[in-house]
């Protein structure tokens, strides 16, 4: 990233979805990667109670609309987790194997931030998908609030923030 350049000139901001209740599946809205070549997912989210372990979900599609999908493979996961989560000042990297979800059995009880970068070129191009959506299961039925956030960044055109292209529209 430029350091000369205001931190919403190398990125654009997109809910998934608004904080909610996970007992309840969640399905975040989708974004574009047409205009920026790298995406971080974030899922945050706070304590509920244990065994009720989010998993999340990554898809890509061909268009924000959604109709053609399928699974976005990733295989690291950055999270903070804990008790006391303001207390947690270091990310813990997760490596898996590529699949396009993840969950962690003891994440249940704990708040946490889950964060899954995807770069443009690690999507179907060939076959022009371009867009991502992330997801989070039914966690059962004690509450649990959640959301997921999406930081686009490396625009494919620098611009000031109020005309950096949209990520929730083709």
């Amino acid at each position: 990233m430029n350091s000369n350049l205001a931190i919403l000139e190398q990125i654009q901001i997109a809910s998934g979805f608004l904080p909610l209740d996970l007992g309840t599946a969640r399905t975040g809205d989708a974004v574009s990667l047409k205009n920026y070549r790298r995406l971080l997912v974030v899922f945050f989210k706070g304590a509920g109670t244990a065994g009720d372990d989010p998993t999340i979900t990554l898809l890509q599609g061909t268009d924000v609309a959604f109709a053609t999908n399928k699974a976005l493979n990733f295989t690291t996961v950055y999270k903070k987790q804990g008790a006391d989560l303001e207390a947690v000042g270091q990310w813990t990297k997760v490596t898996q194997a590529a699949g396009n979800t993840y969950t962690d059995a003891t994440s249940a009880e704990v708040s946490a931030i889950w964060a899954v970068e995807i770069k443009a070129e690690d999507l179907d191009i060939a076959n022009n998908y371009d867009c991502v959506r992330a997801s989070v299961g039914d966690i059962g039925t004690n509450a649990q609030l959640g959301c997921v956030l999406y930081l686009l960044a490396d625009p494919v055109q620098m611009m000031a923030p109020e005309s950096m292209r949209s990520a929730i529209i083709d």
